[in-house]
């Protein structure tokens, strides 16, 4: 599966963003999804991930209450609506996925994903 993530952009403290990953290749139903992000000088890190069936989901701490994830598979799309952005949400975003085992499952870790995105520069300004 090849993946595009769009949606990035320059918004201001308090504002918002919907980040789209689109899904290219078959059976997107089949596949765990996940966005990260990296700030320079820092490692990669969660952000959000959603199940295959889109029942399950799963937020870092410090995004909780203010982001959600979600996804389309009839249009092959996962969704990152992000809310009240601090600077501190300054990053590249990446999307990922993995095949699932299971209609439930959810990774939370890098390392567990084998498909990548490309990245969308996000800035919060203060």
């Amino acid at each position: 599966v090849q993946l595009q993530a769009s949606g990035g952009g320059l918004v201001q403290a308090g504002g918002s963003l919907r980040l789209s990953c689109t899904a290219s290749g078959r059976a997107f139903g089949s596949y765990v999804m996940g966005w990260f992000r990296q700030a320079p000088g820092k490692e990669r890190e969660f952000v959000a991930t959603i199940s295959r069936s889109g029942e399950n989901s799963y937020y870092a701490d410090s995004v909780k209450g203010r982001f959600t994830i979600s996804r389309d598979n009839a249009k092959n799309i996962v969704y990152l609506q992000m809310n009240s952005l601090k600077p501190e949400d300054t990053a590249v975003y990446y999307c990922a996925a993995e095949i699932g085992l299971s209609m439930r499952t959810i990774r939370t870790t890098a390392r567990d994903y084998h498909y990548w995105g490309q990245g969308t520069q996000v800035t919060v300004s203060s």
